[in-house]
């Protein structure tokens, strides 16, 4: 095939792509990411940012990463086992780990890589992966990059699940994995009952836990304190991008075996530079505000009820759930892009999403809760969304 007819057939797949209403456009956002944002030229209210407790301009966590830079440099030009170490990834795992309640930690430069080069190594063609069927795409690829045997449950069925787990029966090691939060859906996953069948058939747990750390639980530390399983889970992936500052970066938490082979195997930590100083310093001062974020914590929960009842009395279909992400159901792609745009022209910030990020006929907005966000924002949010309902008919 010629390169003109290549080129012909990715413009063919972009006008389908377009007529379908499936197009997704970014618009860019002038200044620091917060519950305001300039875009556009206009000033909008922030409500599709995994900025949870807010943290994302936070001034102490900016400061931290000014120091980090002046002291520790720009970037480290290598990855860590030659010589991107510096001490300060060092003192990062070991006050993650910390936090946790787990033996040790490793740093990835996001989570999509800490999924992605987890499954590979530490499982064979002998063990059997079983899989929640709405895992993020991080690790439904993680999963493709090892041989072992893929099984699929259906989301959150724990009698599914058993299924699953005696058809796999005849594995060497069996691992179960799971979100923690559903970001699409912001439904949590049952971790107690997933750890009882775990115990029950000789299986290892896997979270990740990205749209939960920092500030589900009582003390932040995630669905695992949540469900009262932090001791039970083997493995836990997170990201710094969300809730914990907000920039970059992941990592591979839990027992100090599994730590210490993915250190001498694991592809995307191996092959990736070292995660920069300023970031590395930034995320110690957010675990730091973590430590002491119980009113943010409890704002970020009143701020999700208060929404959800609002929206609720006014008729809009909301998936239920007690997470900041709350998902207003139209499913119709091409509706639910026109009506994030009238939402964007009443100056509220919000993504439409579809397939295929999303099934088929389930197109929603997903709605950000952040313990930023005062009680007349919300309150504006929602009367957007009775604007725009009307305006679209």
């Amino acid at each position: 095939m010629s390169r003109a007819a290549f080129r012909a057939h990715l413009e063919s797949e972009l006008t389908e792509i377009q007529a379908s209403g499936l197009l997704k456009s970014e618009r860019e956002i002038v200044g620091a990411q917060g519950v305001e944002v300039e875009v556009d030229g206009a000033r909008m209210l922030n409500f599709c940012a995994n900025n949870y407790l807010g943290f994302a301009d936070e001034s102490t966590i900016v400061a931290a990463a000014h120091r980090a830079l002046d002291e520790w440099g720009y970037g480290m030009a290598s990855v860590r086992f030659i010589c991107g170490t510096q001490q300060l990834h060092r003192d990062l795992e070991t006050r993650l780990s910390a936090f946790l309640g787990t033996e040790d930690s490793i740093l990835y430069s996001s989570c999509f890589d800490a999924n992605g080069g987890v499954f590979e190594t530490l499982f064979g063609a002998e063990d059997a992966i079983i899989s929640d069927a709405l895992n993020h795409a991080s690790i439904i690829d993680g999963i493709r990059l090892s041989k072992a045997r893929r099984v699929r449950y259906a989301n959150r069925d724990l009698a599914d699940l058993e299924a699953r787990l005696v058809e796999a029966s005849d594995a060497r090691f069996r691992v179960i994995v799971t979100d923690g939060v559903f970001s699409m859906d912001g439904s949590i996953a049952p971790l107690a009952e997933i750890c009882d069948l775990a115990d029950r058939h000789g299986a290892l747990v896997f979270v990740d836990d990205s749209h939960a750390v920092g500030f589900l639980g009582e003390h932040g530390r995630g669905t695992p304190e949540l469900c009262g399983v932090a001791d039970r889970v083997d493995i836990l992936t997170g990201t710094f991008g969300k809730a914990l500052g907000g920039a970059a970066g992941g990592y591979v938490s839990g027992r100090s075996e599994v730590v210490a082979l993915l250190r001498q195997r694991s592809r995307p930590y191996l092959f990736s530079n070292s995660l920069t100083p300023a970031l590395v310093a930034g995320t110690l001062a957010a675990l730091d505000l973590v430590a002491q974020a119980e009113d943010a914590r409890d704002r970020l929960r009143h701020n999700a009820e208060r929404f959800r009842e609002l929206m609720a009395a006014e008729g809009f279909t909301l998936l239920p759930g007690q997470h900041p992400i709350v998902p207003v159901m139209f499913g119709d792609a091409g509706l639910t892009a026109r009506m994030a745009a009238e939402l964007q022209e009443r100056g509220i910030f919000v993504a439409a999403f579809s397939y295929p990020v999303v099934p088929h006929g389930t197109a929603r907005i997903r709605v950000q809760l952040s313990a930023a966000h005062t009680e007349a924002q919300i309150r504006a949010c929602v009367a957007a969304f009775v604007a725009a309902r009307a305006a679209l008919g």
